[in-house]
């Protein structure tokens, strides 16, 4: 299935690509212990996981060093997938729920990701500075800056100045309307093919 991510993606490495390999069988094993994807989404995982997760690198491509929090990072979406992409930017990947921490842990660990640090956290209490925050439809926008507006670095290093891109679907205008004068919304559809991303869009919000 790693043909769905060299299509859209074709100057991945060969370690790159055997990372995205590896994610099936591991991401099956753990899911048979701890449910961290649905089940019968665990055979779409590389279309509406991975190659979702990667939608952000569509919008920007992270320059060496960057700092990225994941945000409500379950498994490890779309922290892992975005690492592997950009193994010289630095990935903190946060969530409530302990048991995903784990898998998310489990994961980076077993395909050598050493620019992950997944943490059992709940956003409030992240102290740290970022450059982007990243999350997939864990809040509506305007909750999620509240938490996290605390986290975003003054310095800049990026094409795009530092700030949130979350991964959301269907109807938006009514969690974007506070932000409609510098919100950035891009269809999904126009960078990928197939049925399942019509309507499922990357947001962007300078902070």
């Amino acid at each position: 299935m790693t043909e769905l991510i060299t299509q859209y993606f074709p100057d991945i490495t060969e370690r790159q690509r055997g990372q995205f390999e590896a994610l099936d069988a591991l991401y099956r094993d753990w899911n048979a212990k701890i449910n961290v994807i649905s089940r019968k989404d665990i055979d779409n995982l590389y279309e509406r996981h991975i190659l979702h997760s990667l939608a952000i690198a569509k919008m920007i491509r992270f320059v060496d060093g960057t700092n990225v929090l994941d945000f409500g990072t379950g498994g490890g979406f779309p922290g892992i997938p975005l690492a592997i992409l950009f193994p010289e930017a630095n990935f903190k990947l946060i969530d409530g729920t302990g048991k995903k921490i784990r898998v998310a842990t489990e994961v980076a660990n077993a395909i050598g990701l050493e620019n992950v640090l997944p943490q059992h956290l709940r956003g409030e209490e992240e102290k740290g500075k970022f450059d982007f925050v990243v999350s997939r439809a864990v809040m509506p926008l305007p909750d999620l800056v509240k938490i996290v507006r605390k986290n975003i670095a003054r310095d800049q290093h990026n094409a795009l100045p530092n700030g949130i891109i979350v991964l959301k679907g269907g109807d938006l205008s009514a969690e974007t309307a506070p932000f409609r004068r510098i919100v950035q919304q891009e269809d999904i559809s126009h960078w990928f093919d197939g049925e399942w991303f019509r309507e499922k869009h990357v947001v962007y919000l300078p902070v």
